[in-house]
């Protein structure tokens, strides 16, 4: 299907699509920058990664993925020398995950990636509609989070 010729395309398509073309221009970046071990996967990782560390359950949460998803993307950023894992000091059962100080040098080049891309949307629908888009996708997301959420009577949402 080309989007682009389609009537009315759906949103969740042109988000997905939208989506692609910017995770592959920050994994041709990256690529570029000399770090050709980092998998797609670890777009899950590197956005929700905390100073104090962060457990692997915390965050597939974020992510919004199985646990066990998330545990594969973390030990292949493992073997990369880009996270660590350390024993949790308030849960002995558990283990927090930092960035090293070669994860550390992931994240601005990523950052500088998505500041190109958008630019560079920028440029195609200028700078008011793509904030607009931003603001009503924002929007968006915190009330599909906040209707997600049961309420206090325990009836949920309608």
């Amino acid at each position: 299907m080309n989007v682009t010729t389609a009537e009315c395309p759906s949103l969740a398509l042109l988000l997905r699509v939208i989506y692609q073309h910017h995770s592959q221009t920050i994994e041709s970046v990256l690529r570029a920058a000399g770090f050709n071990d980092i998998a797609p996967s670890a777009g899950n990782v590197f956005p929700f990664m905390r100073p104090e560390g962060i457990t692997i359950s915390a965050l597939a949460e974020l992510a919004g993925v199985r646990k066990q998803t998330m545990a594969q993307a973390v030990e292949q950023l493992e073997r990369g020398g880009y996270v660590e894992r350390r024993d949790n000091p308030d849960d002995r059962r558990s283990r927090l995950v930092f960035l090293t100080e070669r994860g550390r040098t992931v994240t601005p080049v990523t950052h500088a990636a998505a500041a190109g891309v958008e630019h560079r949307w920028a440029g195609l629908i200028g700078t008011d509609e793509l904030e607009n888009l931003r603001q009503g996708l924002q929007s968006l997301l915190e009330k599909v989070r906040a209707d997600l959420l049961p309420d206090s009577t325990g009836s949920g949402s309608e």
